[in-house]
Formats: C-alpha cells, sequence, structure tokens
C-alpha cells in the first residue's frame, strides 16, 4: 500500500513593487504564499526580552516562534518560499550594478583633494559593505540620501537606510527560515515584523 504524497502548490513568480510602502508590500508577498503557510506564519508567537548594551537598557527584544504543531509540507512551503524570496527579491546587487549606484551617488558630494584612484578605491570600499543589499533597497536609500541631505553620506548611514528598506522582507525570510529549521529541531530567533 503506497501513501499519496500531495505535492506543492506550483510556483508563481513573487508579487513585488518597491516603490510600494513596506506595509503594503509585505501584505501583498504574504498574501501570495499559499494558504497553510500564511496560517503558519500567523499564528506563530512574540517573546519579549530586555536587550542591554554597553551603555544599559537598550529597548525590548521581540523574537518569533512558529507554532509548536507543524508538517513537512509547511517546513517544505517555508523552504521553497525562502529560496524564491532570497533568489529574486532580496538577492544581493550585482557589482557592477553597484559600483554604479555608488558612483552616481557620491557625484551628488563631491569630495575635494580626492585623486579618481583614490575615489574608486572608496567606491570599492562602497560596494564591499553594500553588497549584501538588493539592488532596489540601495536605490531606495540612494533616493532617500540625495532628497533630503546636503552632505556626502557615510557608509554607516547608507547601511542603515538600506537596512530600513527592507527590513519586512528580512523579517519575513526569517521567519520562513524558523519555520523551515522547526521541523528539523532547529532553534531561529526571529524579529518582529511590523
Amino acid at each position: 500500500m503506497s501513501v499519496a504524497v500531495m505535492p506543492l502548490p506550483g510556483r508563481s513568480p513573487l508579487p513585488f513593487d518597491p516603490t510600494m510602502a513596506p506595509a503594503e508590500r509585505s501584505r501583498l508577498l504574504v498574501a501570495a504564499f499559499p494558504e497553510a503557510l500564511r496560517e503558519v506564519l500567523t499564528t506563530g508567537h512574540l517573546e519579549h526580552r530586555p536587550r542591554f548594551g554597553d551603555n544599559g537598557f537598550e529597548g525590548l527584544q521581540e523574537t518569533w516562534f512558529p507554532p509548536a504543531t507543524l508538517s513537512a509540507r509547511q517546513a517544505a512551503m517555508a523552504r521553497r518560499m525562502l529560496s524564491e524570496l532570497e533568489d529574486s527579491i532580496l538577492a544581493p546587487a550585482e557589482p557592477d550594478r553597484l559600483l554604479g549606484r555608488v558612483l552616481a551617488l557620491l557625484s551628488h558630494f563631491p569630495a575635494k583633494g580626492l585623486t579618481p584612484d583614490v575615489e574608486q578605491l572608496v567606491a570599492m570600499d562602497w560596494v564591499e559593505d553594500l553588497g549584501e543589499f538588493p539592488v532596489w533597497a540601495i536605490d531606495a536609500a540612494a533616493r532617500a540620501w540625495r532628497r533630503t541631505k546636503k552632505w556626502r553620506p557615510s557608509i554607516a548611514e547608507m547601511r542603515a537606510l538600506c537596512e530600513e528598506a527592507c527590513a519586512r522582507e528580512r523579517v519575513l525570510a526569517q521567519r520562513l527560515r524558523a519555520v523551515a529549521g522547526a521541523c528539523q529541531g532547529e532553534v531561529i530567533p526571529v524579529r518582529r515584523m511590523e
């Protein structure tokens, strides 16, 4: 007697428009997931713990955990959606594209006294330090900086803007990773998705 295995739903590209508000983008992404996976994401729970740093209390750390009962099928769905999310929406920017974006941004705020060779080395540092982010997040960060600041950005400032731009998508990926790992006995703490 054989056991019938129900195949996972067919793949279709995840809907994503980086110009949408982050909450709407996130809602649209989750709505595209299979219903069983959406249910898992909504029935997980948050724990709040104080977070302390060198300067004392830094706020509450929120950790999301998947529900206690997960099926292998739900974990497989999570792995597949995570793979699709990481391979498309969260895929790191191509180095050439990133270099072009960085050089364009820095040219709006020319540095005095730097030779072209040094400027190129500075741009390469930027590529290394921003290389983990998707191109749409880097574009959003550059656009925000150009429109709101009068001085040349630091790498740390741009990293913060990039992290902010893709925060919801990264939290969603962490949650999918936690669901995928839960059936394998892994414990992966996840931040809250606001």
